[in-house]
């Protein structure tokens, strides 16, 4: 079975800086782009950054500069390193991957549970 379970999520002050982790495990016979998501209270939930198999990344408007996407393929991983973090960062943080689950298959985007990310001002 395919999971993506995330990790790094917490409370932290205005100007401080998270980490999310997001691992993929299971029978993955290759992966594409993986991306994070966030939704706030209220709001629809969207995109905040992806990462290409090969290393290129789109940022949000709102996050550039302040957030670097980065990805490990040997360990099927996604990360999100968080700096300068405000009030308005605050949201659950999911993470997603396009997933080839068999050679012949096509991609499917699979998604994590969600972390909460919560920024105090």
């Amino acid at each position: 079975q395919v999971q993506l379970v995330e990790s790094g999520g917490g409370l932290v002050q205005a100007g401080g800086s998270l980490k999310l982790s997001c691992a993929a495990s299971g029978s993955i016979f290759s992966i594409s782009d993986m991306l994070w998501h966030r939704q706030a209270p209220g709001k629809q939930r969207e995109l905040v950054a992806s990462i290409a198999s090969g290393g290129s990344a789109n940022y949000a408007d709102s996050v550039k500069g302040r957030f670097t996407i980065s990805r490990d393929n040997a360990r099927n991983t996604v990360y999100l390193q968080m700096s300068s973090l405000k009030p308005e960062d605050t949201a659950v943080y999911y993470c997603a991957a396009d997933l080839k689950l068999r050679v012949v298959s096509p991609f499917y985007r699979f998604w994590g549970q969600g972390t909460q990310v919560t920024v105090s001002a």
